[in-house]
């Protein structure tokens, strides 16, 4: 006989278990939630809002976790994670979403995976309509991933990353110095990512040109539990893009975790990802209220 209890979670104590917990339910398409990396990945990031990660709610039966409703980014995008068997639990989520998770202009957004149809349910039930949908790519290590560097480019040995070439590169990477200036040599946020517990620097791939600059960096949360290679971030640098350095960096991630017993490697929703081999299998779908509500 089930014995369900809630709670609020609590960063301090709760974060292991809920790692542990999306673990456990993984599922290639997503059908239970979000994979582990997911959330460690949001947790240590600088562009998270973690003001309000107390409005997580975890469910657990008889202390086993069984269900969790959290945000990402933004902090009104709400998150469900259900351990296959208690899908009676959906309802209470998303009547738990409702309420109490945050929301920005009194609005609130549920992100459900096309597998998670009681959740999807119980949020049509809910007065939520579907307005966005897209498919996320993934590679299957069945497959062959070989796309060599160009000429003037190699990759940077494991064990000889720089944290502040790193931090320049994704800076320039994802557009800051077109859109705020040049990066400010900062690199307190690389220290601190690199307290994440689950994340190992040297799975990380990053391309250097002859010249001496980081052109290309594609992290690795690599989970083995899961067979999954969990690619985040990916950035080239403005000028060196269009020459096929981030297809040879996820090459390369093929060909060092393919041994190690990686069996798929997540993507994205880019046409890039098409292009090299990746196929849709994620199926994100955005929810909105009707109408806008207020708390």
């Amino acid at each position: 006989m089930k014995n369900i209890t809630s709670r609020n979670f609590s960063i301090l104590c709760d974060f292991m278990d809920v790692y542990q917990f999306m673990i456990d339910i993984y599922e290639k398409d997503w059908r239970n939630g979000v994979p582990a990396p997911f959330l460690e990945y949001a947790l240590v990031s600088d562009w998270m809002d973690k003001s309000k990660v107390h409005r997580f709610k975890i469910w657990e039966d008889s202390g086993v976790m069984v269900g969790l409703v959290f945000y990402e980014n933004p902090i009104n995008d709400v998150y469900f994670s259900l351990r296959p068997g208690y899908e009676e639990l959906a309802e209470e989520m998303v009547a738990y979403a409702v309420s109490s998770m945050p929301r920005v202009d009194g609005k609130l957004r549920l992100v459900i995976f096309g597998a998670q149809t009681a959740i999807t349910e119980e949020a049509k039930k809910a007065g939520f309509q579907k307005t966005f949908e897209y498919m996320e790519k993934v590679f299957d290590f069945e497959q062959s991933l070989d796309h060599p560097l160009p000429e003037g480019f190699h990759f940077v040995e494991p064990g000889n990353l720089s944290l502040e070439k790193i931090s320049e590169c994704c800076w320039k990477g994802f557009n800051h110095e077109e859109e705020e200036g040049p990066w400010d040599g900062d690199i307190e946020y690389e220290y601190y990512m690199l307290m994440a517990p689950h994340l190992h620097p040297e799975d990380a791939v990053v391309v250097e040109s002859d010249t001496g600059e980081y052109a290309c960096y594609a992290g690795m949360w690599w989970t083995p539990e899961n067979h999954l290679a969990y690619m985040e971030p990916l950035c080239t640098v403005p000028k060196y893009r269009k020459k096929g350095l981030a297809a040879a960096a996820l090459s390369e991630h093929y060909r060092r975790l393919k041994p190690q017993g990686a069996t798929h490697m997540t993507g994205g929703g880019d046409p890039f990802y098409d292009k090299i081999g990746f196929q849709p299998l994620i199926h994100w779908t955005s929810w909105e209220e009707k109408t806008g509500r207020s708390r």
